[in-house]
């Protein structure tokens, strides 16, 4: 069975216009003629086309979807599977985009109004660099949606109190270091105690045990401990025993 230009065209959504570009370069060339020499297409070139049409779909140019389509040791299992891949990283892809803008609704609705330029203002850089990767490895815990519930509603006003704030704690800590005190000391203690609290008010409930898991992530996870140890060398692994020590106390 053949197919003229025109149901072709009708069937894969395409112009008449494009199958003739298609042609011209060599791209899918219809099976045969009619009498008159029109263009027919037989069953091999619509397989051919809805590859094109897929690796077109995808991005690929189209000397490139060329090449793979004219590949001699490709057979059409071989561009079925590697399409199948494809499109379901694509899906992958579109659906983190897809609850990144859920996300970004629902904080709308909650009243942020945080703009990137604010964020970068406030924090001296993108809090959003490592999202996906929180989001993976807490969110199914209550403190990441109590977290994500509270930042919602903050302004820009509110990071910048939140951010002082701890930035006030580490200067404390700071301070203590280079007097000599021990991070087992009460007063590293006390201070860690602060640092426990400040994270219950503005981000979410954090008992000592958690605390303390936290503490260790700024030893073990180099990302934590180089930006910590910007402040002062040394001050990661400080804050780590405060507030194992602190949490210690409390049993």
């Amino acid at each position: 069975m053949s197919y003229s230009v025109g149901q072709v065209a009708g069937l894969a959504n395409v112009t008449v216009r494009t199958l003739h570009h298609y042609d011209e370069i060599g791209l899918l060339r219809p099976g045969a003629r009619s009498a008159a020499g029109h263009r027919r297409y037989d069953d091999a070139d619509l397989d051919r086309l809805q590859s094109i049409l897929f690796y077109r779909e995808l991005g690929f140019p189209l000397d490139e979807v060329a090449v793979l389509l004219d590949d001699p040791d490709a057979d059409p299992q071989a561009h079925l599977r590697r399409q199948h891949t494809l499109l379901t990283g694509q899906i992958e892809q579109l659906e983190k985009m897809a609850a990144a803008v859920e996300r970004a609704m629902e904080a709308r609705k909650m009243g942020i109004n945080l703009t990137p330029e604010e964020k970068f203002e406030v924090f001296g850089g993108d809090p959003d660099q490592y999202a996906d990767e929180v989001e993976e490895r807490w969110g199914n815990t209550e403190a990441y949606r109590e977290s994500q519930r509270r930042a919602a509603t903050y302004t820009k006003e509110d990071w910048q109190r939140i951010k002082a704030e701890g930035d006030a704690i580490n200067d404390r800590f700071i301070a203590l270091m280079e007097s000599g005190a021990a991070a087992e000391s009460g007063a590293a203690m006390d201070l860690a105690e602060e640092h426990r609290q400040w994270m219950c008010r503005n981000h979410y409930d954090c008992p000592h045990r958690l605390h303390a898991c936290i503490g260790e992530m700024y030893v073990t996870d180099h990302r934590f401990t180089e930006n910590i140890d910007k402040a002062k060398p040394g001050l990661a692994a400080y804050l780590r025993g405060a507030i194992v020590a602190n949490a210690e106390r409390h049993g």
